[in-house]
């Protein structure tokens, strides 16, 4: 499973179509498990649960991962946003009125 989440957005991209594609490989997996129950020993029950077992450890990782790479990027863009705030601040003020400008004037066409 190739769960590395760093890089940009065509990276994560890329690596979140990976993850939903184990994702379905586990729900697959574990649907092939109940369909084997009803005719399988003990044993072969066995050894197909470990799979899936092992796939959905894999997956809950994956999962993990990616939550970390959002979770960093978000704090990079807020932590840029606040050094760029704290540099222009009359700039912010400025897009910060023109944006409520902007609100303003589309909730007032309504």
């Amino acid at each position: 499973m190739n769960t590395d989440f760093n890089g940009g957005d065509a990276g994560i991209q890329g690596k979140k179509d990976v993850l939903v594609s184990d994702v379905k490989a586990v729900v697959s997996d574990a649907d092939a498990l109940v369909k084997q129950v009803i005719d399988s020993t003990a044993s072969e029950i066995s050894a197909a649960r470990t799979k899936i077992e092992t796939r959905l450890s894999d997956a809950r990782a994956g999962l993990d991962r990616a939550a970390h790479a959002v979770s960093d990027k978000v704090s990079r863009a807020a932590d840029n946003t606040r050094v760029y705030v704290s540099e222009n601040p009359w700039k912010a003020i400025g897009v910060a009125a023109a944006a409520g400008l902007l609100v303003a004037l589309l909730m007032r066409r309504r």
